[in-house]
């Protein structure tokens, strides 16, 4: 197939579209090189995808003109958009860059997918968009309404968005909900990224909500084997909607959870890290932050049911992989 990826700079979107060449794909891959985090990682990610098959693209999501020319003339089959301003404390503090990119920049993606005959588009929500739900583990069958950061009200209203497309113009749109991805090639703003570089070189490390945090980490393979699995797979109307279920439609419209769904406490995670290091981390612990939530959870049942797949990989292989990469990019001892 020919598939539009969008954000092939990040740290999703490139191991997508290396998996999509591996297969045979032809990728059109879009990314700003926006610097919320390190340009020259962004690079390096790039390089990796450089062959036969992918084409490169510096383009911004919200340029509504160079959108409609990216869609004019590669004609994409299908569309993975995961570009978007992430980043649940960044949203407090710069709101408008998330109102640009994962809502203006949306809003061009459905156009050109609506008015060039895409097959399907999927793209990335976000576990955040649970906000305040206490209900575990979090399924994709329950309300989503009260979310507690501004990213996760772009990822709520992404879905929404794609909903209405879907039911005005027919266009197949799958919402994948990722639950904390980690891995190889991940981003410098997330928790194992800078509990690594911080424990390497001899720092503390910020521990938040005093380390009472679980989350369903979730490994970068199995984030990209459930894409791509749910990519193939085209949602279907549902006939027996019952107009209670948020995560089905009359449309052809569908939501998944992917996730490990095995929640880990933040302090085991720091210590399976501290154990692939060699080195004990020094611990600042600081209290919850603001927008965050305390714990994370994901039902799969209807990922496992539809397309055949459940992340599986442990943290203890993840974070082991995840510090071998990260000693030889850096080239530490």
């Amino acid at each position: 197939m020919k598939v539009l990826v969008t954000g092939t700079a990040g740290f999703i979107g490139a191991a997508l579209a290396h998996r999509l060449l591996a297969r045979g794909d032809e990728v059109i891959g879009i990314d700003n090189l926006d610097p919320y985090y390190d340009v020259v990682l962004k690079r390096s990610r790039l390089a990796r995808l450089a062959q036969p098959g992918f084409t490169d693209l510096r383009v911004s999501i919200q340029d509504r003109a160079a959108m409609a020319e990216v869609f004019a003339n590669h004609r994409p089959q299908r569309v993975v958009n995961l570009a978007a301003q992430a980043g649940v404390r960044y949203s407090i503090t710069n709101p408008l860059a998330y109102v640009e990119s994962n809502l203006v920049g949306f809003a061009n993606l459905l156009e050109g997918c609506r008015h060039h005959g895409v097959e399907h588009l999927v793209y990335a929500s976000s576990s955040s968009v649970y906000g305040a739900n206490r209900k575990m583990p979090f399924s994709v069958h329950d309300n989503v309404d009260h979310p507690l950061s501004l990213y996760a009200a772009t990822k709520k209203t992404n879905e929404l968005m794609a909903h209405t497309y879907s039911h005005l113009w027919q266009l197949p749109t799958t919402g994948l909900r990722f639950f904390t991805v980690y891995g190889p090639w991940g981003r410098p703003d997330m928790a194992l990224f800078k509990f690594t570089r911080s424990i390497l070189a001899g720092e503390p490390i910020d521990v938040y909500n005093h380390g009472k945090h679980r989350r369903d980490f979730t490994y970068i393979d199995d984030i990209v084997e459930g894409v791509i699995r749910v990519l193939d797979r085209l949602p279907a109307p549902n006939p027996g909607w019952d107009g209670n279920d948020p995560s089905t439609s009359l449309a052809p419209y569908r939501l998944y959870n992917i996730g490990n769904h095995h929640p880990v406490d933040l302090m085991r995670y720091i210590e399976v890290l501290e154990h692939c290091l060699g080195r004990d981390a020094e611990k600042r612990f600081l209290p919850l932050q603001e927008g965050d939530v305390p714990d994370t959870y994901a039902d799969v049942e209807d990922l496992v049911r539809d397309v055949g797949f459940k992340p599986s990989t442990s943290v203890e292989i993840g974070v082991a992989r995840f510090v071998a990469w990260y000693k030889e990019y850096y080239q530490q001892p």
